[in-house]
């Protein structure tokens, strides 16, 4: 489940999950130092989200304050629903939170040339399309990585995807804010729900 800005996950989350943080379509002007591990040129398969379609409820956690050390957290509940598209090489979740009143929507594409996904993420608080993070999966764990910007502050963002198994994921993001250190700042658990009960048209019921 940029994730302000969540296998997500894969929409979200990787889902997801979300990247509440994205400022824009363009990157950080002032990157800054990435870590060790960081890394834009992890390869995928274009089935790596075809596990990921249908309906999914989540538990999500948040850091209420990120990049100022902070260890309180929020949590609460969101339900997914992903489609699908070109035979895999594109999908499109939407993301919604119904005790916060906005919804998210994650975008994945597959550069056949490259190998490679991109996923981008738009908040309905803002309709902007942030810049993507990049990367694959290596068997049941997918590593994306790319700039962005937290609060004015340019960032290096980590989307990490765990496929639990064939009804459960997990999606984190992490963000570093001086290329040494990676602070996780949200984490989605997502379990396989039944899509007539939970999506409505390929999107999330509203209650």
């Amino acid at each position: 489940m940029r994730i302000p800005r969540p296998l997500l996950l894969l929409v979200v989350c990787g889902a997801a999950c979300a990247r509440p943080a994205q400022s824009g379509t363009d990157a950080p002007v002032n990157a800054p130092a990435l870590p060790p591990d960081y890394t834009t040129a992890r390869t995928g398969d274009v089935h790596d989200f075809d596990y990921f379609a249908g309906g999914w409820t989540t538990a999500q956690r948040r850091l209420k304050a990120r990049g100022v050390g902070s260890d309180e957290w929020e949590e609460f509940p969101a339900t997914l629903c992903m489609t699908p598209y070109l035979g895999g090489m594109a999908t499109v979740d939407e993301l919604h939170f119904p005790t916060k009143g906005w919804a998210g929507l994650t975008l994945r594409t597959f550069d056949l040339a490259r190998r490679q996904w991109s996923i981008y993420w738009v908040s309905s608080e803002t309709g902007l399309l942030g810049t993507p993070v990049v990367g694959g999966f290596e068997g049941d764990r997918g590593e994306f990585y790319g700039p962005d910007e937290d609060g004015g502050r340019p960032v290096a963002v980590r989307y990490r995807w765990t496929k639990l198994d064939a009804d459960h994921a997990r999606w984190e993001q992490a963000f570093s804010y001086d290329g040494r250190a990676w602070e996780t700042n949200w984490t989605a658990e997502f379990t396989r729900a039944d899509p007539a009960a939970v999506c409505e048209a390929g999107r999330p019921r509203r209650q």
